[in-house]
């Protein structure tokens, strides 16, 4: 977490012991990255601040996933997936705070997919939050965190 990378271990019990009050933790990404991605979302992880939208967090570095919040709240971060099915070339990309994001709506909110970074980086915010994309300026500074290898256009 932002804070410090100490903190990851006391991030990880919570994790561990269900206390951060999310039911039960999202799934992880099964996809491996190469390691210039994999190297990013160490970054990114260990930059990513301990509440997003008010709600506290907790991380799983081994599976890339991150999330703050339980049930139709949970804000969801995954690092290393695959690249989306519908991005294509000249897909719209909006930047938020230098990062540029990918936008696909879901029947229960969105799910942003970062571009032209070392990984893709997929944040799944419910309708909860509303506006969604208010979700990304909050994870910016440790998304940022991976290195840009093509300017968002």
């Amino acid at each position: 977490m932002r804070t410090a990378r100490s903190a990851i271990p006391g991030v990880l019990a919570c994790l561990t012991l269900a206390a951060c009050g999310a039911q039960e933790p999202p799934s992880a990404t099964s996809h491996t990255p190469p390691p210039a991605a994999m190297a990013a979302c160490q970054r990114v992880l260990a930059d990513l601040p301990e509440t997003v939208a008010g709600l506290q967090g907790a991380v799983d570095a081994r599976g890339r996933v991150a999330y703050w919040g339980s049930d139709e709240k949970r804000v969801v971060l995954r690092c290393g997936v695959d690249k989306p099915a519908g991005l294509e070339p000249g897909s719209r990309c909006d930047m938020v705070n230098g990062v540029g994001w990918w936008a696909e709506k879901l029947e229960g909110g969105y799910r942003f997919t970062t571009l032209g970074r070392a990984a893709f980086v997929q944040v799944e915010v419910p309708p909860a939050h509303a506006p969604e994309a208010d979700v990304l300026n909050e994870l910016s500074g440790a998304v940022g965190q991976d290195p840009v290898v093509t300017p968002c256009v």
